[in-house]
């Protein structure tokens, strides 16, 4: 039967004859030995492609894999929670950074949904404006609707980059990983 299949395949790539262990069959005696076996008739020995049952359980696995993974992928509020966790992040390094490199207090203020950084000579808070790193003239994250920070909290970092009153770690709603400002040394993660 393996030979009958392997003969078959043969058939398709040699165009006359088949040369098989240092034999040469022509056409003719192919054929007698397709119609002795059976299993070699024209249309099933060319047939190539996947079988319904297999093309019914490739499709049965994608519908399974759309119902549990696709609402993950197109629930927006997931991407906005943790790109505004980042930009807390980023915000609060950007602000310990411009404190040591001006040798100034900058001033973190956190409501529910923005960050506000601001400098000042002395430590108080609310300062002057601080320059955002694209050139605006203020430092201001807003956060996308539908996604808060907790607690809210106002706090300075100093000229050695060490914060004033160090605050609990933030929250972004959405996310686990809380934010945590490390009071000795002023690292934010």
């Amino acid at each position: 039967m393996f030979f009958v299949g392997w003969l078959c395949f043969l058939l398709h790539c040699k165009p006359a004859w088949i040369q098989v262990a240092n034999m040469c069959l022509s056409t003719r005696q192919i054929e007698t030995i397709k119609q002795e076996h059976g299993h070699c008739s024209g249309a099933i020995c060319r047939t190539r492609g996947f079988t319904l049952v297999e093309l019914v359980t490739v499709i049965v696995i994608l519908g399974i894999l759309a119902v549990v993974a696709a609402p993950r992928f197109f629930d927006r509020n997931v991407f906005d929670s943790r790109g505004f966790y980042d930009q807390v992040i980023a915000s609060l390094r950007y602000a310990q950074k411009a404190a040591i490199a001006q040798h100034r207090f900058v001033c973190a203020a956190v409501t529910t949904n923005s960050i506000t950084l601001t400098i000042n000579a002395v430590a108080s808070c609310p300062g002057g404006d601080l320059a955002s790193p694209s050139g605006g003239t203020t430092y201001v994250v807003l956060a996308p609707s539908g996604v808060t920070i907790s607690p809210v909290a106002t706090f300075y970092f100093d000229a050695l980059g060490r914060p004033g009153a160090a605050p609990s770690p933030f929250t972004v709603s959405g996310y686990a990983t809380p934010i945590t400002v490390e009071a000795e040394t002023g690292y934010v993660h």
